[in-house]
């Protein structure tokens, strides 16, 4: 399974040693030339204004999470989407500061904390990438997709780097820093992974985490150009944004 806005191992596991951070990429993340919006841009997308209504808990089934997810036939061409990893209970995050313990529970977490509902697909554009994962997570209500952001910014800010342990080799130390987000959906918010030393130095993981009702929207790019990042967070809070009408 997919980690919840985190670094899909068996993916990193399929890079070289060798890789070294691409170029191009900076934290403003240009938008993209091609779009995981099928063959055209994905459309600007307004921020959510929350609802005025008071409402009750919403209950998303699996299937209807799934419809909202980006699937390949949205995606350009020259991507394949990835086989669903087996149920995973390892923690490859860790790290030794306690101010890293709630950001190292959220990395090794496979679905967002308190999550009702979560469903994942990854994509990947060929061996040396870009892998893309995309991720939805219903939480019942939209203050507590708030409430998740706001903590997950948090720890983020919270925590500078964390060690990142693959099965076979030793650590990679990965610095953790705050970047701009792709305005999509409500409360965007988006973070990068880097490794400085150890096996995966120069592995980059950039993920974001925006809300569209009472859902988290999750994308995560690994070994990116540094022009899918935005295109594809604004293409899962659109399709998202479409299916998910109720609530």
């Amino acid at each position: 399974m997919t980690r919840f806005v985190s670094l899909p191992l068996a993916l990193a596991a399929a890079l070289s040693l060798s890789l070294t951070a691409c170029g191009g990429d900076d934290k403003k993340n240009a938008a993209a030339s091609s779009t995981p919006a099928g063959t055209t841009p994905a459309p600007s997308v307004t921020p959510s204004a929350p609802s005025g209504k008071p409402t009750g808990p919403v209950t998303r089934s699996s299937a209807e999470l799934t419809r909202a997810l980006l699937a390949l036939s949205d995606l350009p061409t020259g991507f394949s989407q990835e086989k669903e990893d087996p149920e995973d209970t390892s923690k490859p995050f860790s790290s030794p500061t306690s101010k890293c313990k709630t950001l190292v529970k959220y990395l090794n977490a496979t679905e967002a904390p308190g999550a009702k509902t979560s469903v994942t697909r990854s994509f990947s554009g060929g061996q040396e990438g870009p892998y893309i994962d995309f991720g939805l997570d219903s939480m019942g209500t939209a203050a507590k997709v708030a409430d998740l952001r706001e903590t997950y910014e948090d720890a983020v800010s919270s925590c500078s780097k964390v060690s990142l342990k693959v099965e076979g080799e030793s650590s990679t130390s990965m610095k953790v820093e705050e970047i701009s987000a792709p305005k999509a959906g409500t409360g965007p918010f988006a973070f990068r992974l880097t490794g400085t030393s150890g096996p995966k130095r120069g592995l980059e993981y950039t993920a974001a985490i925006t809300g569209v009702k009472d859902v988290i929207v999750s994308v995560g790019v690994l070994a990116g150009q540094g022009l899918e990042f935005e295109a594809a967070t604004e293409a899962a809070v659109t399709k998202a944004q479409q299916v998910l009408k109720a609530g």
